[in-house]
């Protein structure tokens, strides 16, 4: 399977790459990115480590090269400033995404190859990118509350001292503001953590908070989110490439999940070989689709405020 990033010579997607890398499912990555050098560059360095890795073919590329992609991972934009949400980056991205919209047209990409957004905000970016390619939607997946889940997930588990491979924390609707924290489904190895020792109703929304500040923290403090998030990608990708069909929190468009219709934002989602295979209506408590539908209609309205 060949995957190729756009936005490879950043933050994002060199984590990215190196995350496929050490996971050893995928045979090709190609790196691009609009810094020519810095591809070529974190290609090589890769390439350097691949002797104790994985058989891989790391390449830098241009549109032109990944014609053949099975998965396109598009990380590239401008990164969030710490006090400004995800919603407040798409009138600096929406540009540059369009752009590299217009180049995969350029591309005459594979029917059954897989777009992948992650560059934010995510759940706008994956509708434009649906609506605009003309693409089977199944296959257009942008990231969405995956890197949120898999945080909260880790918040829980340092707070409780469990091992957070046991922690099954889900976050759903926007990866921003107006996320949604699953309380009716999390648990630890099977049992409910709503009632683990010491769990309340305020640590609850403690640990929602800290989930919800947990993106501009690390910008504050690193500059910029890498290793967490590459680690997601490839959790995307893997399921693609084994059709593994894993149940993960995806964003995609709607088409009538919890009454949510062509909004792109995260809902249970069963990710294969053709993208998504399912979207899964699962029965949540009445305040979780709630706030799930007020998630919607707040992406709804930005989208109309940039698209019309």
């Amino acid at each position: 399977m060949k995957v190729s990033i756009i936005g490879g010579g950043g933050r994002v997607g060199s984590c990215a790459a190196a995350a496929l890398q050490c996971g050893g499912i995928v045979d090709r990555i190609a790196l691009l990115d609009a810094n020519a050098e810095a591809a070529v560059g974190e290609a090589l360095d890769l390439l350097h480590g691949a002797p104790l890795a994985a058989d891989q073919r790391i390449e830098a590329a241009d549109y032109p090269d990944i014609t053949d992609s099975d998965v396109v991972v598009i990380t590239a934009g401008a990164r969030r400033k710490p006090d400004e949400s995800r919603l407040d980056l798409i009138h600096r991205n929406v540009g540059l995404f369009v752009t590299i919209l217009d180049s995969l047209t350029g591309c005459n990409l594979n029917d059954d190859a897989i777009l992948l957004v992650v560059s934010n905000p995510v759940d706008i970016l994956t509708r434009i990118a649906a609506e605009r390619l003309g693409r089977c939607p199944d296959r257009v997946i942008g990231l969405g509350t995956l890197l949120d889940s898999v945080r909260f997930a880790s918040l829980i588990a340092a707070e409780f001292r469990l091992p957070p491979t046991q922690v099954q924390a889900m976050i759903l609707g926007e990866h921003g503001d107006t996320m949604v924290p699953i309380w009716s489904s999390a648990a630890v190895n099977g049992l409910p953590l709503s009632e683990w020792p010491g769990m309340t109703s305020a640590k609850q929304n403690e640990l929602v908070e800290r989930t919800r500040q947990s993106g501009a923290e690390v910008i504050r403090r690193k500059g910029g989110a890498g290793w967490a998030v590459g680690m997601c990608i490839r959790e995307v990708v893997e399921a693609i490439a084994l059709d593994r069909r894993r149940v993960l929190p995806v964003s995609s468009s709607q088409n009538g999940t919890f009454g949510i219709h062509k909004t792109c934002l995260s809902v249970p989602t069963v990710v294969g070989r053709r993208g998504v295979i399912q979207r899964v209506d699962l029965k949540l408590w009445p305040k979780e689709i709630s706030a799930l539908q007020t998630s919607a209609a707040a992406l709804d309205e930005t989208y109309r405020q940039v698209v019309g």
